[in-house]
């Protein structure tokens, strides 16, 4: 694998735990409660970051590290979806995610249980909170699945030409 690659394998790692850092504070410190898409997009980041590190520790095997980079591609274009779809709930506030079986299901999964103050849902998906930098948490959210998609695909697609 080309080292570049490797470099942006664990750059989108660090970017992940960084994002899933930042909900925690959000959640934790500043007191904002994920609703069920947000908890959804953190699994879906959880699991961009899990890829890319399978896909570093795989770089020697070609199957293995085309799967890895795949799995994270995959990853972020649910994440993507989510995002976009949570966008569009906030557009239109008479459809909400609130308490409803999306979030019941979502807070029986065992992660849910063992680590409830990262995966509980407990907020509503319609909530206001302050933008940071001009965008809310959502839209950040999109971008940044937007940036793991394009910049996994470009991995993904350069494996398949022998150029990692």
């Amino acid at each position: 694998m080309h080292a570049l690659s490797k470099n942006i394998l664990l750059a989108c790692t660090a970017a992940c735990v960084s994002l899933l850092a930042y909900g925690l504070y959000a959640q934790h410190v500043q007191g904002l409660a994920p609703c069920p898409l947000c908890v959804l997009q953190r699994y879906a980041f959880l699991m961009v970051g899990l890829a890319c590190v399978a896909a570093y520790l795989w770089h020697s095997r070609p199957t293995a590290f085309k799967l890895g980079v795949a799995t994270g591609l995959a990853a972020a274009l649910a994440g993507a979806g989510t995002a976009a779809h949570h966008l569009w709930v906030k557009a239109n506030p008479h459809t909400s995610c609130g308490i409803d079986p999306l979030e019941t299901a979502l807070n029986k999964i065992f992660t849910a249980q063992w680590l409830p103050q990262m995966f509980y849902a407990d907020g509503l998906c319609s909530a206001d909170h302050a933008p940071i930098l001009g965008l809310n948490i959502p839209q950040w959210s999109l971008v940044w699945f937007v940036v793991f998609s394009v910049t996994l695909g470009f991995i993904l697609f350069q494996s398949f030409n022998k150029k990692v």
